[in-house]
């Protein structure tokens, strides 16, 4: 969902929120409020990488979810934990791995 809410210079810029929701493996760190890590989540159609800032520290490999987006290509996340713990894995999918597997 694009909305318009940012304006630099006059010029208004697409919001995208498309990315709120999503889950995604962090590739780089965070170091929670003292930097960014960057997260690649799967996205329109693709996989897409972006800034994430998350509370505490999270270490590489963490599976998180995108709880908000915070401008071009930055995003809020937090720890994810799969409900379904040992949901069954779909052969040949391409879907982030759950917890567990």
């Amino acid at each position: 969902m694009f909305r318009r809410s940012h304006v630099r210079g006059g010029i208004a810029v697409a919001r995208d929120e498309s990315a709120i929701g999503r889950v995604g493996v962090l590739i780089l760190r965070t170091r929670g409020p003292d930097g960014p890590g960057e997260v690649r989540i799967r996205i329109r159609g693709g996989s897409e990488n972006y800034l994430a800032w998350s509370r505490r520290p999270l270490p590489r490999g963490t599976v998180v979810l995108v709880t908000e987006y915070l401008g071009p290509r930055t995003v809020d996340v937090m720890e994810w934990t799969d409900p379904l713990g040992e949901a069954p894995a779909i052969p040949g999918s391409t879907e982030v791995p759950r917890s567990g597997e």
